[in-house]
């Protein structure tokens, strides 16, 4: 999903309200703040550079590269039940309903795998074109959520009163992009009372505020950038998985970071991007990933609020 382009936003006045705009690198991508109130007492300028504070901070706590990060700190924990702060809570929580909701399709505790397949670093773009991926991946096949005894996920709680998490000691957790739909709600929730605001962590994007507009929300094609759907939406969450952008060679294997769960290998569905809607970005990087996962037969049934389908031989379809 192609951000908003900042380009036509600035300057803009909604309703009498000028928007103040950021756009940084973060999250192996590119972050999008976008804050407006019309009220001369708020500091909507203000809460724009807060916001990408936050942001980026959250990319340093949230890291599995770090060994320092919250999350390393939690996978290396020899305890049981760990005590973590309330937006680790909130994180682990939406990873594990994300898991639930999806039959074990988003499965967050594939770090290992991940790892095996090449991905134990930052991805510094030096991958391999989607075609050439395409031309040299194995049969395509729908993935699978793992067998009940080997989903390890189900052995993660997390108690809101006392603050916890959870699971055996030795088993890693890696959200992925729910902890960027995390960060967009997040910080939609805290500035609600400003006029408009837009969250765009690297492709989960969140909009609201209290007088939300219409925006256009380009999709663009994996293959060359083309726009395959623009949607206007004010209020809501938006988010693309895909393997267009981060694919790489592997012990001379095509590999991206969307597992198939059952085999802890690549998976290669016939679908190479979802873009989903949802009423938060968190559902939304739940669904799109839930939705290319399963195949071209099953996805359309993941997008009950709206979407797109890229196929690989590079046709679409709107949901």
């Amino acid at each position: 999903m192609r951000t908003i382009d900042v380009s036509q936003l600035e300057p803009h006045r909604a309703r009498g309200a000028e928007e103040h705009v950021s756009r940084f690198p973060c999250f192996g991508g590119s972050c999008t703040v976008i804050v407006a109130d019309g009220d001369p007492l708020a500091d909507a300028a203000g809460a724009a550079a807060q916001a990408r504070e936050r942001l980026l901070e959250w990319h340093e706590r949230f890291s599995r590269f770090r060994p320092d990060s919250e999350l390393s700190q939690l996978n290396a924990d020899r305890r049981a039940t760990v005590p973590v702060t309330p937006l680790m809570r909130r994180v682990v929580e939406a990873a594990v309903r994300a898991a639930q909701d999806t039959r074990g399709l988003v499965d967050p505790t594939l770090s290992e795998e991940i790892e095996q397949a090449g991905y134990a670093s930052h991805f510094d773009g030096d991958g391999i074109a989607l075609g050439q991926a395409l031309a040299l991946a194995p049969a395509r096949r729908p993935a699978r959520g793992r067998d009940d005894l080997a989903a390890t996920w189900r052995q993660i709680s997390v108690d809101r009163v006392a603050g916890t998490v959870t699971r055996p000691p030795g088993l890693r957790l890696d959200p992925g992009g729910i902890a960027k739909g995390v960060f967009a709600d997040e910080l939609v929730t805290r500035l609600a009372t400003l006029a408009a605001v837009v969250i765009d962590c690297g492709g989960d994007l969140r909009l609201g505020g209290s007088r939300p507009i219409a925006r256009p929300v380009p999709v663009e094609s994996p293959f060359d950038d083309a726009v395959l759907h623009t949607y206007e939406l004010a209020d809501g969450g938006v988010a693309t998985s895909g393997i267009g952008r981060r694919s790489w060679l592997h012990d001379g294997l095509p590999a991206h970071h969307l597992l198939d769960p059952a085999t802890g290998r690549p998976a290669f569905t016939g679908l190479v991007q979802v873009t989903a809607l949802a009423p938060t970005a968190s559902e939304a990087e739940a669904l799109s990933k839930a939705a290319l996962l399963s195949g071209p037969e099953a996805a359309p049934g993941w997008l009950r609020h709206g979407g797109v389908l890229v196929f690989d031989d590079g046709s679409h379809a709107v949901v």
